[in-house]
């Protein structure tokens, strides 16, 4: 069993990986951000729109990294839309700790996207490669960048 759901989660990554959703720029953003990994070298720039009622309408991203950067990307922009900036950063502040702390509950994260983070498990097992966690949460990183008008992120 524990060899398909890993088989499964590494399907997953590569599937996002090599072709990824939401690769593209966005011609008017309402926010932008450029991230950088120095250890592998995965840049990325991130594009955010927002809607007139202040959630985010689309989010896209170009840039080029290994598989792991470009999935959390794609997955990422794709569970993005429809959130308000708040609930963009809470989903930021629960991955991080899903891919760094090894007791991380999703039971224990108040007020969370239960649907989000089953999306979001794929890349869980980071966690146990410290230095592919960087490449996980750059997208990441760089969202935050982005809504709070850094416009640069980087992972060291």
């Amino acid at each position: 069993m524990l060899d398909e759901l890993r088989e499964l989660y590494q399907e997953v990554i590569l599937d996002h990986g090599r072709n990824p959703r939401n690769f593209r720029c966005l011609d008017h953003p309402d926010r932008t951000a450029e991230g950088y990994n120095p250890f592998c070298g995965d840049q990325l720039t991130l594009y955010v729109a927002l809607g007139e009622d202040g959630r985010i309408a689309d989010v896209a991203f170009e840039g080029k990294g290994c598989a792991i950067s470009v999935a959390s990307a794609s997955l990422m922009s794709e569970i993005l839309v429809g959130k308000t900036e708040a609930e963009a950063k809470a989903l930021f502040a629960g991955f991080h700790k899903m891919c760094t702390e090894d007791d991380f509950d999703l039971l224990d994260a108040p007020d969370i996207d239960e649907e989000a983070f089953e999306r979001l498990a794929v890349l869980s097992g980071v966690r146990q490669f410290p230095m592919r966690v960087k490449c996980a949460t750059l997208a990441w990183h760089t969202l935050q960048a982005a809504l709070s008008g850094e416009g640069r992120a980087q992972t060291e």
